[in-house]
């Protein structure tokens, strides 16, 4: 199993006073993109968030490009792509654009979002999020898998056989995840023989562990005929030397959990009945402890616990996790500290992480 570096540049107004400058932290996390190479993370991935509202990097495309000009080896990721509020036809021609940029290390990944807020600038349904990204979903795989290529559907149409330019390095396509927070997401990403991304939280509330969602979305996507379907999933992570610096991180996680519930749907008379699976997680936010925090939200403890917690990962047939490190206003300092205790303390564990490269 493979880690790499997560993170949602979250820097919410809830923060309040302490809310960071946003240009300095796009510049520390691109920093911190860059340690994760040297560090031996797999891969890097970063968020698409607008108009200040939780998270500050609107455009991962545009940011992984940079990090791929300071980089030779980290795989480069977004997490996610909010489809809807974007037209698929771009998308394809800036990621195969990274893709050729990095030589060949472009990830893509694509959700819905959560956030109604982000969509009416935007001029996008949030009521129709669900019809659009499956049907964006589709066109896109279109355009990766034929060349030239024409698409007709409810949404999106081609004038014609259109013919797309660059083409990516990795043929047909760099790797494709869906973000899976429901079970109709796990059937698009069968249906369309892609892979599957996780949030722990979402893979509890649908199949009881991360490692269960992560059999039943292989099953399905084996079924759907993807010979070698992946499963990735985030956590938040801090591996911790003291139970007392344990509960830190516990409580810092519950922080930025109760800082993102204004943006999460929460009211289920006017959540889109496809994403009204929300409402119950910030009622259940609303009322939780610290303590509640346990393995399905955070990788934290001492080094043996968090190697424990991976193993079943593994086990359950993750092939890689993205950690997320800075959350809940973690400074820059800090944040490349708790990478390098966690590449130094957990990823020997895990020996095929391991690059071979100084830090």
């Amino acid at each position: 199993m493979k880690f790499g570096y997560f993170t949602l540049t979250d820097n919410s107004p809830g923060y309040g006073a302490q809310r960071r400058d946003p240009n300095q932290l796009l510049l520390e996390v691109a920093e911190e993109c860059v340690e994760a190479e040297a560090m031996g993370y797999n891969s890097a991935w970063v968020p698409e968030h607008h108009f200040a509202r939780f998270g500050v990097l609107p455009s991962p495309a545009m940011f992984l490009a940079h990090v791929a000009a300071r980089t030779k080896r980290i795989k480069l990721g977004p997490a996610t792509v909010v489809l809807p509020l974007n037209h698929p036809l771009r998308v394809v021609e800036e990621f195969n654009l990274l893709d050729v940029l990095s030589h060949g290390r472009a990830v893509f990944s694509a959700g819905r979002g959560y956030d109604a807020g982000e969509y009416g600038p935007f001029g996008a349904s949030f009521a129709d999020s669900r019809a659009v990204f499956d049907e964006q979903m589709e066109y896109m795989m279109a355009a990766w898998r034929q060349s030239p290529f024409e698409f007709h559907g409810t949404y999106y149409s081609t004038p014609g056989p259109l013919t797309i330019l660059p083409r990516p390095v990795q043929q047909p396509h760099p790797e494709v995840y869906v973000a899976c927070f429901s079970k109709p997401s796990m059937e698009l990403a069968a249906r369309l023989r892609v892979n599957s991304i996780f949030a722990p939280f979402a893979a509890a509330m649908l199949f009881g562990s991360v490692e269960n969602a992560a059999r039943e979305s292989q099953r399905m996507a084996r079924a759907a005929g993807l010979a070698d379907p992946k499963v990735m999933c985030s956590y938040f992570c801090a591996v911790a030397h003291t139970h007392d610096e344990a509960e830190r991180a516990r409580e810092r996680l519950l922080y930025y959990l109760h800082n993102v519930i204004p943006v999460l749907p929460g009211d289920k008379k006017t959540a889109p009945p496809h994403i009204a699976y929300f409402v119950d997680v910030v009622e259940r936010l609303r009322s939780m402890q610290p303590s509640q925090l346990g393995d399905r939200s955070i990788v934290t403890g001492d080094a043996e616990h968090c190697i424990e917690l991976l193993k079943k990962c593994e086990a359950g047939g993750v092939s890689e996790v993205i950690l997320y490190f800075n959350f809940g206003h973690l400074n820059h300092r800090d944040t490349l500290r708790a990478m390098e205790r966690f590449a130094t303390d957990v990823m020997p564990h895990f020996a095929e992480t391991r690059q071979g490269v100084a830090v």
